[in-house]
């Protein structure tokens, strides 16, 4: 004997037309930022910068978006101060939420940088749910870091930058970090236009922060 569909409310025999009447889960929003928490650890984090008797530099400021538009911003990666310094250098008002590597989120710590902001990725594959909250920041218009070579002083730029621009239809702002002497010096290039493609454009993003990363003449 063949099985009988078991009828609706309604009467209707047919499975296809049982409708669910639960609503559909709303989608996850991006990561918050809390900004007392956010700049009180940009701030302790550059005590160590005072501490060595240095100082940070900023140029190319004027290139940063207004604050409120999606932006991924494409830095190089030399020292553990990265993220802090070029949180410090962004203007006021915008809030930049970092792929943190997940070891970093253990208790207490892990806590702080979530309250920041940030987020943990898995840099031993392709971590399609970091990819998603970065899209989730982007779409509500926040700022997202990236360190495109992954590991500290990396040679080679992989093209998550590009690809997670390009999805999330926002430029990418390189930003050069560079040493000299008693000055630590971020440098905002002009923003690059996802549109190209994820090779071009990330040779593209290559060749300014090549430019970007050597240091240039005091601020005045």
């Amino acid at each position: 004997m063949s099985e009988v569909a078991r009828p609706d409310l309604n009467g209707s025999g047919s499975p296809e037309s049982v409708h669910d009447p639960r609503p559909a889960p709303p989608e996850p929003g991006p990561p918050s930022v809390i900004p007392a928490v956010y700049r009180f650890v940009v701030n302790v984090t550059y005590l160590p910068v005072l501490a060595s008797g240095m100082h940070l530099e900023v140029h190319g400021r004027e290139h940063v978006p207004v604050a409120g538009t999606p932006l991924v911003v494409a830095a190089n990666h030399v020292s553990s101060l990265d993220p802090f310094l070029v949180a410090r250098a962004l203007p006021h008002g915008r809030f930049m939420q970092f792929m943190a590597k997940k070891e970093l989120f253990v208790p207490l710590i892990g806590d702080v940088i979530r309250a920041g902001g940030s987020f943990p990725v898995d840099r031993s594959g392709n971590d399609l749910g970091a990819v998603r909250t970065s899209l989730r920041i982007l779409k509500a218009g926040g700022t997202l870091g990236i360190f495109p070579q992954g590991t500290r002083g990396g040679s080679e730029l992989h093209g998550g930058a590009a690809l997670i621009a390009a999805k999330g239809r926002a430029p990418l702002l390189p930003a050069g970090i560079s040493r000299d002497g008693k000055r630590w010096i971020v440098r905002f290039g002009e923003p690059i236009s996802p549109r190209g493609g994820i090779k071009s454009v990330t040779a593209e993003l290559g060749v300014a922060l090549s430019a970007l990363a050597t240091p240039v003449g005091r601020a005045y």
